[in-house]
């Protein structure tokens, strides 16, 4: 018979809801509901885990009772329910744990608890077809360079400090952009203006990435110059260049000395700008996983992995190599249910040890090279 999986993807501010259905050999695996909530909150502010963990509380019922109406399934035909255990933020986490246990005691069915990485993985692997690529996984939370190996996800390459997509995301919030749909979404249509490549810090640090000194220099500039939208810059006026203060020298008639007047950047150019930077990176590094591990396949997952210019620039490094990319839209990049309930149904049909009630705890950190793949060769 079919196994069917619900997934519950709670990790951040996206709460998700999947549920999944396998054939009994695997060759069919269908997304049968797929539904989520987004916590936007207003521009130039960030989302807390406290009032993250609110709003997921407030939605995770409504969108479970609607993915078993897109599903057109009742609680008795799922096999499986599967959560995200990490990583992620811990409030909103423990949010969704605690809902996932609830509905596996009350409708007696087993549990996994999925990490969060490896779901991403697992979706896109299932979704495009790529059959042992690197991959690039790139989100708000995390920033690595995978390649499979001996029943784990090996991570040659990683960020040293902040995700790629924090990055973008506290960008958007220096320059006042919209939350919705998302940050990362509203620098890429800025980015798709911008005519002016601004240098920017390159960090690349043999395998790794640092990305904080690039948003630390980008928020100096920013509050040290005048930025414009790029519509305002034919009425924009600059202002008297002013004195400025030096020390006396007891010389009359000295001139002061003028400051310079501040340079005015478009906000299109500085979010061009660094896209072609921080993608710039992570294309290098992969292109040198795939070179180690002799991979002629790339698969890009995670939330920023959506982006259709840092999918572009893996194309072209691919076609240069005579490699594929493969990439999936925002209905999979983006946090989603059904890539815990496809993870949850990999494990099971993998054989993973099914979690007992007192081991259904979250934890933050939670690194993708710590799970067993007993479900690959």
């Amino acid at each position: 018979m079919p196994r069917i999986a619900l997934g519950l993807e709670g990790s951040a501010n996206k709460i998700g809801v999947g549920i999944m259905q396998h054939s009994d050999d695997g060759s069919v695996q269908e997304v049968l509901a797929n539904v989520r909530h987004t916590y936007i909150t207003p521009p130039g502010t960030g989302f807390l885990p406290k009032d993250t963990a609110v709003h997921h509380r407030e939605w995770i019922l409504p969108l479970i009772q609607q993915a078993l109406e897109d599903a057109k399934i009742t609680p008795k035909d799922i096999d499986v329910i599967c959560y995200t255990k990490g990583p992620g933020m811990g409030p909103p986490l423990q949010s969704v744990a605690v809902v996932a246990r609830t509905l596996s005691l009350q409708w007696k069915k087993p549990i996994y608890g999925v990490n969060h990485c490896i779901g991403h993985i697992e979706m896109g692997r299932q979704i495009t077809g790529a059959t042992n690529p690197v991959i690039l996984y790139v989100s708000g939370g995390n920033t690595q360079v995978i390649a499979y190996s001996h029943h784990r996800y090996r991570i040659f390459g990683e960020t040293i400090d902040i995700a790629v997509g924090n990055c973008l995301d506290r960008f958007a919030r220096i320059i006042n952009l919209p939350n919705e749909p998302a940050p990362g979404y509203n620098i890429e249509q800025y980015a798709k203006r911008g005519k002016t490549l601004i240098d920017l810090p390159y960090s690349v640090k043999g395998m790794d990435m640092s990305f904080s000194g690039i948003l630390s220099f980008l928020e100096q500039l920013v509050a040290q110059n005048t930025v414009l939208e790029a519509a305002d810059l034919p009425s924009y006026t600059a202002p008297t260049p002013t004195a400025a203060p030096t020390k006396s020298t007891g010389k009359k008639g000295k001139k002061r000395p003028v400051a310079p007047a501040p340079r005015v950047y478009t906000k299109e150019d500085l979010c061009f700008s660094l896209q072609e930077t921080v993608f710039a990176m992570l294309v290098e590094t992969t292109e040198r996983a795939m070179a180690h591990v002799g991979s002629d396949q790339v698969l890009v997952v995670g939330g920023v992995g959506c982006n259709e210019r840092l999918q572009g620039m893996m194309a072209d490094m691919c076609t240069q190599r005579n490699a594929t990319c493969f990439a999936t839209d925002e209905r999979f990049c983006i946090d989603n249910g059904i890539m815990i309930a496809q993870a949850g149904l990999c494990m099971l049909v993998g054989a993973s040890p099914l979690l007992e009630m007192h081991q259904t705890t979250v934890t933050q950190r939670f690194r993708t090279d710590a799970v067993y793949v007993s479900w690959r060769e």
